[in-house]
């Protein structure tokens, strides 16, 4: 059974930083595509970021200059630092992982996390 489990949300005030982290775990070989999505409140859930496995990296505009993902394939951890935090980034950040190759199938399936909150506010 493959599990996504975020941590690194909480309070920021604007102009700081966070860090999230998300470990894959289920007798995993490799992971395609690891990501990070968010929702707000009242609005739908969008892309923040996503990395492939080769290191291909795309970024939603709204975080561009702002925010780097970056993934340890050894460890199937997919990170988020956050930097400049404004209030618009508040929001529930959940971890993706698409195409993952276990010791006894390949799933092309999302898999999400539950989800961290972060609340950026003074």
């Amino acid at each position: 059974q493959v599990q996504l489990v975020e941590s690194g949300g909480g309070l920021v005030q604007p102009g700081g930083s966070l860090r999230l982290s998300c470990a894959a775990s289920g007798s995993i070989s490799s992971i395609n595509t690891m990501g990070w999505y968010r929702q707000a409140p009242g609005k739908e859930r969008e892309l923040v970021a996503a990395i492939t496995s080769g290191g291909r990296i795309n970024y939603a505009d709204s975080v561009k200059g702002r925010f780097t993902i970056s993934r340890d394939n050894a460890k199937n951890t997919v990170y988020l630092q956050m930097n400049s935090l404004k209030p618009e980034d508040t929001a529930v950040y959940y971890c993706n992982a698409q195409g993952i190759l276990t010791l006894t199938a390949f799933y092309a399936m999302d898999y999400w996390g539950k989800g961290t909150l972060v609340t950026v506010s003074s």
